[in-house]
């Protein structure tokens, strides 16, 4: 393809974002390849002049105050970009030497080497809008997807079909061949990779490296590739800045591809919108919340779910909207992809990524919630769920499962110490409650078992101490019997403990234990058989202690409160009038029990709200935790059976006690499967958390040092591919 065709002439000047969508409308369209070149140029034209080249002034402290400009395109200047790129290629690869239809390992290490000999040779890893060809063009600059991107537009000048871009999350080769089946590297990852141009990506892969996907990269059309320079547009003007216009164009243009499902396969693509949308909605389109979950699904369908930033995008969207149980819940479903991978030091984007989790985000969410007053009272908060317990040990979990078999170690001292601080922001009901087990089958249950033997030897032991003491008691006790018992209920009672004594040890002059626990039954049965008989045995010169009144006054305790003036020898039995029912009450009790359905319950405009139990009272440490208490919608309790009290209108007001954490619902039960927290599972799982002990286990072969560098720099702008994260 040489030049421009008249249809592609037709469109410039490029005055605004329409016209721009326009053209990659027709590019994508017209029924042949898309010009991959000329579409790069002329989105690294418009990013330069919106990003690089654009004067801000110091006063200025957001993009909103910008005055909103949008560059003219104009044909001579990307028509003399194009020439120039595709002057430079025809003239440095000779066709001649590589005869066949289809590219080659030669052919593709030979033209990778004219991109890269054509770079400067300063240092600039790391700087932002380096992924167009217009960076190549007029800077001699390239990134590490810049270069392979111009791989493959420099293939399409010299007319193959047959290679292709791949992506992975963080770096870029190429594929080809007749079916391409063939992979190479023609960029580098890092510092003092060169050499690996031309070699196949299966070492990386077998390394399981999170750079290679483990063989799922996204494997581009032209179309996917044109998608891939939209998706890499870079808005950011400085590291807190970004160009609105550029951002408006980036948005319609990913749209313009999602309408026409180019984006299907490309996960990550559809996180940058996602994050578009967020910062801009766009009328009667699909809301964040929804592009997030389409790019986990697809990720999900079409490369067996080994893709990770689907996930912290969507962790980050309700992290931002403060659903706290969510975005934990996301990232532990992130760990739970990274632990399929090895990690190394080619991995690092990833690394800060997980590390701004575990050491930022997650420690100033637990500050957040733990600072709010409620967080003591409603106990569906992150604090008081057992299943956000279980997402948080999950995630750690999916961490150590990463660094096992890894040749460099994840965790050092600082990711310990903010688990420990997180963790200790959890109620202790909820550590408590969560059940945690053990990988099946990896010798992790041998500890359990010795502490299961020990255990059951210590009980043995007290088993043992317990019976010796019993026989021995029992030999005191049947020596007592056969010394008369006493007349009136004391003798009763020690004829009555004698009996029980006897019945559980079985060792009574030599008796079989059948013999002396049916003797013993019958003499119960003897002594406990009725009242008359317990009459007979009294002595009837000697008066009965027992008041005939603690029948009545037990019963009644059951339907009021008992009066403690009374049990020491003054005022009325009970508080309040006994009240049922099936009885009319006096005027006197009624207004009695008005006073404590009024303690319980109130009433207002006719609606009952839910009444306190003792318990919830002492629970609540104000008396604004005792309003809290008192209007807690009903489906936070627990629908256990609840005592019934009569109100004023004679109906029945349920009154529904207050709900502990553990009352929740039935024990979550979580499966750790790496060898770290699997030690610890005992610690996370007790009500007192032992720090020295996980910081221990956690850094164990895992002492290294890190170099800390500020955030918001201009590295920062470099993640082409993946929009910086917003505070």
């Amino acid at each position: 393809m040489a030049g421009f065709r008249d249809r592609e002439k037709q469109f410039f000047p490029l005055q605004n974002v329409q016209d721009v969508v326009k053209l990659f409308r027709d590019q994508l369209t017209c029924g042949e390849e898309p010009n991959l070149s000329l579409l790069s140029i002329i989105l690294g034209v418009i990013e330069n002049i919106l990003t690089v080249n654009r004067a801000v002034p110091t006063e200025v402290d957001n993009s909103s105050n910008l005055e909103p400009i949008f560059p003219v395109v104009e044909l001579h200047t990307i028509e003399a970009l194009y020439s120039k790129f595709e002057t430079h290629i025809k003239r440095s690869v000779d066709l001649t030497k590589f005869p066949g239809p289809h590219a080659t390992r030669e052919l593709v290490k030979h033209v990778s080497d004219v991109i890269w000999g054509s770079l400067t040779r300063s240092f600039y890893k790391d700087k932002a809008h380096l992924q167009s060809l217009y960076s190549f063009l007029t800077g001699n600059k390239l990134d590490c997807f810049g270069v392979a991107f111009g791989v493959v537009a420099a293939f399409q000048i010299l007319r193959y079909k047959d290679v292709h871009l791949a992506l992975s999350e963080d770096h870029a080769w190429v594929v080809f061949g007749e079916d391409l089946a063939e992979t190479a590297e023609v960029t580098w990852h890092g510092k003092g990779n060169e050499d690996k141009r031309g070699q196949p990506i299966t070492s990386g892969t077998a390394e399981k490296s999170w750079l290679y996907l483990n063989g799922y990269p996204v494997i581009c059309t032209r179309e996917m590739e044109v998608s891939s320079i939209v998706s890499g547009i870079n808005p950011s003007i400085t590291a807190t800045m970004d160009s609105v216009e550029l951002g408006s164009l980036q948005q319609e243009l990913l749209w313009l591809l999602y309408d026409m499902g180019h984006l299907k396969m490309y996960p990550m693509a559809l996180g940058n919108l996602g994050d578009l949308e967020e910062i801009t909605p766009t009328e009667n389109r699909k809301k964040p919340l929804q592009l997030f979950q389409e790019a986990i699904a697809n990720s999900q369908e079409f490369y067996n779910d080994q893709h990770v930033y689907p996930y912290t995008y969507l962790g980050g969207y309700l992290y931002r909207k403060q659903d706290y149980n969510g975005a934990l819940q996301t990232w532990a479903n992130a760990a739970s992809v990274i632990k399929k991978y090895n990690y190394n030091r080619e991995d690092e984007e990833i690394y800060k990524e997980f590390l701004e989790i575990a050491n930022d985000l997650i420690p100033s969410m637990m500050k957040h919630v733990a600072g709010e007053n409620a967080a003591r009272i409603h106990h569906t908060s992150l604090l008081y769920s057992p299943e956000s317990y279980a997402n948080f040990l999950r995630f750690y979990d999916g961490i150590c499962e990463w660094e096992e078999d890894s040749p460099t170690p994840v965790l050092h001292i600082t990711w310990a110490k903010q688990l420990v601080f997180s963790i200790s922001k959890f109620d202790h009901s909820v550590r408590v409650g969560v059940d945690l087990k053990g990988e099946n089958g990896d010798g992790d249950d041998s500890e359990d078992s010795e502490d299961e033997n020990s255990s059951d030897e210590t009980k043995d032991k007290n088993q043992n101490v317990k019976e010796e003491s019993s026989r021995n008691k029992t030999e005191e006790t049947v020596n007592e019997e056969s010394i008369p018992a006493g007349k009136g209920r004391a003798g009763k009672l020690g004829r009555r403990k004698a009996v029980s004594t006897v019945s559980k040890t079985g060792a009574v002059n030599g008796n079989t234990d059948e013999d002396k626990i049916k003797s013993a039954i019958q003499e119960l049965e003897s002594k406990v058989g009725g009242e008359e008989n317990e009459k007979e045995d009294i002595n009837p010169n000697i008066p009965d202690l027992a008041n005939p009144n603690i029948p009545d006054l037990a019963k009644a305790c059951s339907e009021s409160i008992l009066n403690p003036e009374f049990l020491l020898g003054g005022g009325e039995p009970f508080t309040t009038a006994t009240t049922t029912t099936t009885v009319t009450t006096s005027h006197s009790e009624a207004s009695s029990r008005v006073d404590l359905d009024e303690f319980l319950s109130s009433k207002s405009n006719g609606s009952p709200f839910m009444g306190m139990t003792v318990d919830s009272m002492l629970k609540a440490e104000s008396p604004s935790d005792m309003i809290m208490f008192r209007k807690r919608p009903p489906s936070t309790f627990t629908h256990t059976p609840s005592p019934l009290l009569e109100n004023r209108e004679g109906q029945s007001e349920t009154i529904i006690p207050s709900p502990t954490p553990n009352e929740q619902g039935p024990p979550v039960i979580l499966c750790l499967k790496s060898q770290k927290m699997k030690g610890l599972k005992k610690i996370f799982s007790s009500s007192k958390l032992n720090a020295s002990a996980i910081k221990l286990q956690l850094t164990a072969q895992s002492q290294v040092h890190f170099k800390h560098s500020k955030r918001s720099t201009d590295s920062d702008l470099s993640t082409h591919r993946k929009r910086s994260r917003r505070e």
